[in-house]
């Protein structure tokens, strides 16, 4: 069923070992009807806030796009699982479907949004490659894989390893594994430079225009002869969440040549790729030369954990700095200090995006500046609401200095710009955040109005969690929670704690 375009490829691949303990080649396509939204829009969770509608109506949006954006797979096309569109041109996007299951997972229970990820591992080639644009409609993809721009970038582990702190489901990372692990060998073959630093373009990194390369490459298409870092801090995060999903399924005698890319990737990047004199993580072009752009992909270094204490406080201090990406609607993609800073957006020229902020957010979180993360999701939550509520939709990306679609951007796109509505709503704005592995909820109460999420998916159960009107953020917060299954909510606010259980009464 899968991989029906492929033929006689033994003749031209290297063989990658790893493929051969692919699951979903050859895998029959899945035959589940789609859910409908007006059929389930009771089982999604339900988001509370005082005073704020806006933000409510954009949230039910949002969803209801989503769902209208299901598909089913098509065999001809070796699609082999029920997906949701990236909502573009009509390809399946590896960078987007990787941030869009993020959101996904609060409807866990009623669609499984990871399984999108399903079609890129049915496409596998022999020798491991994945490419980046697959057609969702007949037999092709978009990219030769000798294409500088034909993939990337690496996120699907995250993406992945993501969806297991939250359900723990360990059956579906002996399925993914293996798809993973290829990926990876197939990128360390054919994507690095002699001293193992990777490489990419602008469309493979997912940043398609940013100024990136010197005068003379193409910003969309050229590795400009340079280190790409964001592509590096990729492959360190993959191999570090492809050890530690060996480790869970028993699979770590395969990972054994990952600690050493995962160690000497590190050094280089900490190295060769920092400037102290900027406090700040470059691409290094030819002659040994660091960029000097300011690129918001600098920061997954916070996420892959990979920054020395003693250069924190100064790397972060960029995100609140008005000259470079304290704008009025944080964060543009590009620092606003640089020549080809674009104030109505220009795509990655200084554009506001879903993805590269929620994933600021979840490496803020990683270091411990959880007010930060709140302060800048907050500002982004509010900037999508307002034009949200000027328009009746939400866009592709934002402009950096007013609300205001950014140009140009698509509506109705969800898309991954879905996360804004539900994943920043709930995991920054609330505090609401969930890690399955360990049967517990962690909320930072930021808000005083009385806010909270009623149906809130946990563990294969349920979860109500209410927190009533304040009158000051000292003010201890009087927290309801009550759920179908045994939880413990950590309560954090004002630099107190307290916890609460909830032995599944009943709801």
């Amino acid at each position: 069923m899968g991989n029906l375009y492929k033929v006689n490829e033994s003749l031209f691949y290297a063989k990658n070992k790893y493929v051969d303990l692919n699951p979903f080649l050859g895998m029959t396509p899945e035959e589940r009807p789609l859910p409908v939204y007006e059929e389930i829009k009771d089982r999604l969770p339900q988001p509370v806030w005082e005073g704020h509608p806006d933000a409510i109506a954009c949230y039910h949006k949002t969803w209801e796009i989503a769902f209208r954006n299901l598909r089913r797979p098509n065999a001809e096309a070796g699609f082999v699982s029920n997906f949701i569109d990236t909502a573009f041109n009509g390809y399946l996007f590896m960078w987007d479907s990787s941030f869009i299951v993020m959101f996904g997972r609060y409807a866990n229970h009623i669609f499984n949004f990871q399984k999108t990820l399903d079609n890129f591992y049915s496409h596998q080639h022999a020798d491991g490659f994945i490419c980046r644009e697959i057609c969702e409609t007949q037999n092709g993809e978009q990219f030769h894989r000798d294409d500088p721009a034909s993939t990337g970038p690496n996120i699907m582990p995250w993406s992945e390893w993501e969806y297991y702190q939250i359900t723990g489901e360990e059956a579906r990372l002996k399925k993914i594994f293996y798809p993973l692990l290829a990926y990876h060998k197939w990128l360390q073959l054919n994507r690095t430079w002699r001293d193992g630093s990777y490489w990419s373009t602008g469309l493979a990194c997912g940043m398609d225009n940013q100024p990136r390369v010197q005068e003379g490459y193409s910003d969309h298409t050229s590795h400009g002869h340079a280190v790409w870092v964001d592509t590096c801090i990729h492959m360190v995060m993959s191999a570090r969440i492809l050890i530690e999903m060996g480790k869970i399924i028993g699979t770590e005698k395969d990972t054994d040549w990952l600690y050493e890319e995962a160690e000497r990737l590190t050094k280089l990047i900490n190295e060769k790729l920092w400037c102290e004199e900027d406090a700040f993580y470059y691409d290094l072009w030819r002659g040994d030369v660091l960029s000097r752009v300011k690129s918001i992909g600098a920061y997954w270094a916070l996420l892959a954990g990979i920054v020395p204490e003693e250069r924190l406080e100064r790397f972060v201090a960029h995100l609140e700095n008005p000259a470079e990406f304290n704008r009025f609607h944080r964060i543009p993609t590009l620092s606003a200090d640089h020549p080809a800073y674009d104030a109505e957006g220009g795509y990655w020229r200084g554009s506001v995006w879903a993805p590269t902020n929620y994933m600021v957010l979840k490496g803020l979180e990683k270091v411990g500046k959880y007010r930060m993360a709140y302060e800048i999701a907050e500002n982004h939550l509010r900037n999508v609401v307002e034009v949200f509520r000027n328009t009746g939709t939400v866009w592709e990306n934002y402009a950096p200095e007013k609300a205001a679609p950014g140009n140009p951007a698509k509506s109705d796109f969800v898309g991954w710009t879905g996360l804004v509505p539900i994943a920043v709503l709930f995991e920054y704005v609330f505090g609401i955040r969930a890690d399955s592995r360990k049967n517990r909820i962690t909320w930072d109460v930021n808000r005083t109005e009385r806010h909270g999420v009623q149906n809130y998916p946990f563990r294969g159960g349920t979860v109500d969690l209410l927190c009533e009107k304040r009158s000051a953020a000292e003010q201890e917060p009087q927290i309801t929670v009550r759920s179908n299954i045994p939880v413990t909510v950590i309560v954090r606010w004002d630099g107190r704690e307290k916890t609460l259980h909830s032995m599944a009464e009943g709801k």
